[in-house]
C-alpha cells in the first residue's frame, strides 16, 4: 500500500518542488515593491536577469552532479530548454520594466501572463528533466533531490 502511495506522491512532490525551484529562477527579476519605490531605486542594487540566474544554476548543478559522458546529451537538452525559458522570461519581464504606467488591472493581467508562460515552460522542461533524471546514478539523484528539497547545493541538514 505504501509503495502505491509513493508512486503517486513522489511525482506530485517532484513537480511541486520543480515549480518552486523554477519560480525562484524566473521571478527573481520581478519587482513587486510599491509604485513610489521606482523613483527611489538605488544604483547599488542590480538585478540579475533570468538568463544570468539560470546560467549560475546550470553551473552549480553541473558541478554538484558530476555529469558523465553518457549523460551529456540529456544534460544539453535540459539546459537548452532552461536557457530558452530564461530568455523568454527576460523578454516578458523587460516589457514590464519598461512599462511603468500600468494600472492595477494591467499589472494583474501581466502577472497572469507570466504565470501562464511559466506553466508552459514547466511543461516544456519536464520531459527533458525526466529523461536526465532517469539516467542519473543513485548518488546524483540524491544530490538532485536535496537541491530541489532545500534549494541548497550541499548536503541536506535534515535526516
Amino acid at each position: 500500500m505504501k509503495r502505491k502511495e509513493y508512486k503517486v506522491a513522489f511525482p506530485v512532490a517532484l513537480v511541486a518542488v520543480m515549480v518552486a525551484f523554477l519560480a525562484t529562477i524566473f521571478f527573481v527579476n520581478t519587482n513587486l515593491s510599491f509604485a513610489d519605490s521606482v523613483k527611489k531605486k538605488s544604483s547599488a542594487v542590480t538585478r540579475t536577469s533570468a538568463v544570468e540566474h539560470t546560467e549560475a544554476h546550470i553551473k552549480q548543478l553541473q558541478s554538484a552532479l558530476k555529469i558523465t559522458e553518457p549523460q551529456q546529451e540529456l544534460w544539453n537538452n535540459l539546459t537548452q530548454v532552461m536557457r530558452e525559458n530564461a530568455k523568454d522570461m527576460d523578454a516578458l519581464t523587460k516589457d514590464r520594466a519598461e512599462n511603468t504606467t500600468m494600472n492595477a488591472v494591467e499589472h494583474m493581467k501581466l502577472h497572469s501572463q507570466i504565470t501562464e508562460t511559466h506553466l508552459g515552460q514547466l511543461k516544456k522542461l519536464i520531459p527533458p528533466f525526466e529523461a536526465f533524471y532517469a539516467s542519473m546514478s543513485d548518488e546524483q539523484k540524491k544530490i538532485t533531490d536535496t537541491v530541489f528539497r532545500t534549494g541548497s547545493y550541499g548536503k541536506s541538514k535534515r535526516k
